[in-house]
């Protein structure tokens, strides 16, 4: 069973981009956890940003998607790093 937002945040993905498309990710993750979302991602360029006070990075990744299905499998696939929050 998939979640209850994966239906609202398909259709929100559909009506705004025709696929394939570039699709940017961006997570804030608590500092040390940057890797784990970037070993999610080899084939891919990640930039990163420390917070100001350093406890926290932001990651963005540019890729190209080929359906809002596609996109959703990615959030599905970070949600289990523990303190992430996707822009």
């Amino acid at each position: 069973m998939k979640p209850a937002w994966t239906e609202s945040l398909r259709e929100k993905l559909d009506q705004h981009y025709a696929w394939p498309a570039l699709y940017t990710f961006k997570f804030i993750v608590p500092q040390g956890k940057e890797q784990e979302v970037i070993e999610l991602f080899p084939q891919h360029t990640a930039s990163q940003r420390a917070s100001k006070n350093g406890k926290y990075s932001s990651i963005t990744l540019q890729m190209m998607m080929p359906s809002s299905e596609a996109v959703i499998s990615v959030y599905v696939a970070t949600s289990s790093i523990e303190g992430i929050i996707a822009l």
